[in-house]
């Protein structure tokens, strides 16, 4: 087995083996260092030993020892399953018998869940995501957010301490408060997806191992919940949003507009599969925000070139987005929609009410919409003010470069 494979099947795992001991001991904090230290383990050791006939139960047996070990030497503060812990033997203590174990399936969404606990802030739950369910490391976490690995730590740490003090067990939410957790588990892998679709800073357009991690975890909740929509829909826009990465970028890793990318480049697998995917949800589920989005996102895919896209359709669906789930970043978007179909005054118009949101006032994608839709006004010198605004408000080199080139195209119009 090559090790990129090893890799996919230790984060396969990884929720598993989380979940079973969280649920046999009922200490998350440990029990998923003890996961952190096994995984680095069959990491280490099975590239060149070979994967065991039973990854699982080789992983079970590894964090288990590493949690008697930890109890062992912090007896002062073991707790009544810590003490049974040091009287049985580690197999007993990490390997239910098999008709103990609960289906893998299960411990993974219950994990889901409790990683997007509500006392936690949306960062916290997303880098608690991404350890505990995506079997990713703290220093490859910490990478995607460009932080040091000490505070990525911490942060960890912290949520996981929050988590305990909140009295949280290891147990799906009653209905109603499942249904609350799932928008934010929905949330959560929407911006995982995001962050590497575009990051937030840095010299790189987009992180594709965290676009992949997105889309994985993605295919695993809709494995979990085959028949809600909006996870369907979910996976359907990561899909579609991702079919264009290869097209995004140019020879120098400059970024590359939509209207101008090369779609013969689109990975249309992907716009197949998300296209299907939505497709069917919208015939048995109501529409919910990400099943539109996706539904838009099919719009374009389905497009043979940007002059032939179908804006009146897309604009549609943007106003009953808008009626659904109101939002600022919906109505930047819708604008340009408004504007290709009724012309860039009225997009523009739609714009204007945005600089007094505070979620939007200063934030460089309205710049940006602004600047391209007072271009297409005919206002050259009024988008280039916007253009350079947008530039300084991005902390992404790829994105600050094309908006201050768009800018300089405009340098000698008056």
């Amino acid at each position: 087995m090559s090790g990129r494979h090893i890799e996919d099947l230790l984060r396969d795992l990884a929720p598993q083996v989380l979940g079973l001991l969280v649920r046999r001991h009922g200490q998350f904090d440990a029990a998923e260092d003890a996961v952190q230290e096994a995984l680095l383990a069959g990491a280490t050791q099975w590239p060149g030993q070979g994967v065991p006939d039973n990854p699982r139960a080789w992983l079970l047996t590894v964090a288990g020892r590493r949690l008697t070990d930890e109890w062992r030497s912090e007896r002062a503060r073991r707790d009544r399953e810590a003490a049974v812990a040091v009287r049985e033997p580690a197999y007993a203590t990490v390997a239910p018998a098999a008709d103990e174990q609960p289906p893998a399936g299960d411990d993974t969404l219950t994990l889901l869940f409790l990683c997007c606990h509500p006392a936690l802030a949306r960062s916290a739950q997303v880098a608690l995501t991404l350890r505990a369910v995506g079997g990713l490391t703290t220093a490859q976490i910490a990478r995607a957010h460009l932080v040091p690995e000490a505070t990525m730590s911490q942060r960890i740490r912290r949520a996981k301490q929050r988590i305990e003090a909140a009295g949280a067990r290891f147990t799906m939410p009653a209905p109603r408060e499942r249904d609350e957790r799932l928008r934010a588990v929905l949330q959560v892998l929407y911006l995982i997806f995001n962050e590497g679709y575009t990051t937030s800073g840095g010299p790189e357009l987009h992180r594709a191992d965290l676009t992949a991690e997105a889309i994985r975890l993605a295919r695993m909740l809709r494995r979990l919940l085959p028949d809600d929509g909006e996870v369907a829909g979910l996976l359907a826009l990561m899909l579609l949003t991702d079919a264009h990465r290869a097209a995004r970028t140019g020879p120098a890793g400059e970024l590359v507009p939509l209207a101008e990318q090369d779609r013969d480049r689109w990975d249309r697998a992907a716009i197949a599969e998300g296209i299907a995917l939505v497709t069917e949800a919208l015939t048995w589920s109501p529409p919910g925000p990400y099943q539109l989005q996706a539904a838009i996102a099919a719009v374009h895919a389905e497009a043979p070139s940007a002059d032939r896209t179908d804006w009146p359709q897309i604009l549609a669906l943007y106003r009953l987005l808008a009626r659904i789930a109101p939002n600022p970043m919906v109505t930047l978007n819708q604008a340009v929609a408004v504007a290709m179909v009724d012309g860039p005054r009225a997009g523009l118009a739609l714009l204007a009410p945005l600089d007094a949101d505070d979620r939007t006032a200063g934030h460089h994608r309205l710049a940006a919409v602004r600047a391209h839709l007072l271009e297409l006004a005919g206002e050259p010198r009024a988008a280039r003010a916007a253009y350079l605004a947008a530039a300084r408000g991005t902390t992404s080199l790829p994105e600050q470069r094309y908006l201050e080139l768009r800018a300089t195209r405009l340098a000698g119009h008056r």
